[in-house]
This record gives C-alpha cells, sequence and structure tokens, in this order.
C-alpha cells in the first residue's frame, strides 16, 4: 500500500459501496464522501437529470473532476460511483492516492438490490438485469485492475464486510 490512508469502495451500482463506506467511516472516525451525492450536491440537480441534459459522457466529466478533488484529501472512506472505472486517468488517481476495495456482487443480486430503484439512468431499459450483466462483464475486468483488494460482497452482509476490511486495513498498516 501507499503511504496515503484514504479508502476507495469500487464496484457496479448496488454493490453495498455507500453503505460499506458509511459504517467504515464511522469505526474508523473519518470523513465519509459518495462521489455520486457530491455531483448532485454540486449541481444541484439529481443525477438522471445530468444524463437527459448533458449526457453520460458530460456526467462522467463532472464525476473525474470530483474523484480528482476527493482523492487530493486524506483520512477519507470515498463510495464511488459504478461507472468510474471507465475513465483510465480515474482508475491511476484511485489506484495511486489510496486503498481501493471492489465489492464484487453478481448481477442477479445487483438486479434484486436495484430494481425499484428510479435514480440509476443506466438501468432505465426493457431489460435492466441483462444491462447489469453486460455492464458486470466491461467493468469487472477494470474494478479488478484498479483494486488492492476484491471482496465477494454476494454473502456478506455490510457489517461482515466492514470487520474484513477493518482487519486488513489494519493488517496493511502494520506491515
Amino acid at each position: 500500500m501507499n503511504n496515503r490512508s484514504n479508502i476507495y469502495l469500487v464496484g457496479l451500482m448496488g454493490a453495498g459501496k455507500t453503505t460499506v463506506g458509511r459504517q467504515l467511516a464511522k469505526r474508523l472516525g473519518r470523513p465519509f464522501y459518495d462521489s455520486d451525492h457530491e455531483i448532485v450536491e454540486r449541481t444541484g440537480v439529481p443525477i438522471p437529470t445530468i444524463f437527459e441534459i448533458e449526457g453520460e459522457e458530460g456526467f462522467r466529466r463532472r464525476e473525474s473532476q470530483t474523484i480528482a478533488e476527493l482523492t487530493s484529501e486524506t483520512d477519507i472512506v470515498l463510495a464511488t460511483g459504478g461507472g468510474v472505472v471507465l475513465k483510465p486517468e480515474n482508475r491511476s488517481r484511485l489506484h495511486d492516492t489510496g486503498w481501493v476495495v471492489y465489492l464484487n456482487v453478481p448481477p442477479a443480486l445487483l438486479f434484486e438490490r436495484t430494481r425499484h430503484d428510479r435514480n440509476r439512468p443506466l438501468l432505465r431499459v426493457p431489460d435492466p438485469l441483462a444491462k447489469l450483466e453486460e455492464l458486470h462483464g466491461q467493468r469487472d475486468p477494470l474494478y479488478r485492475e484498479t483494486a488492492h483488494l476484491v471482496i465477494d460482497g454476494s454473502h456478506l452482509v455490510a457489517s461482515g464486510i466492514v470487520q474484513h476490511l477493518l482487519r486488513e486495513f489494519n493488517r496493511l498498516c502494520k506491515t
């Protein structure tokens, strides 16, 4: 691990990044950020509205700017948006400035977690499960390239993941 102690959570929408991140930050006594929430706060509009007006590319530009700013902080826990890994500069920045944890959850379980959430523009399609499978296929290699640790998030509840991450983080800090 590098000399920075930021912790970044990556993974597809519905993987539990925000839930795990909030609990982890509380346990560590650190500030917690969710990059999607930061974008909404800065623009004053929901993410689906940004997608409608600026398209996905416009959203990704805003996301990259937000990631650049947040990763310059120290001792934070950050839950990223699911598509953050699409841009090479985001992958590099995350990997080089903190400890990246990939919460890997199978698409079928992500579908169960997100199927009633209307705030996910990429899932506003006739077959959201097929879209999640497509996104997982595209992004899984990028998450793995970026991550220092991959967690199977399909069987553990958030508190179990937090316990595991605390043990791993403490082990890394002692080496």
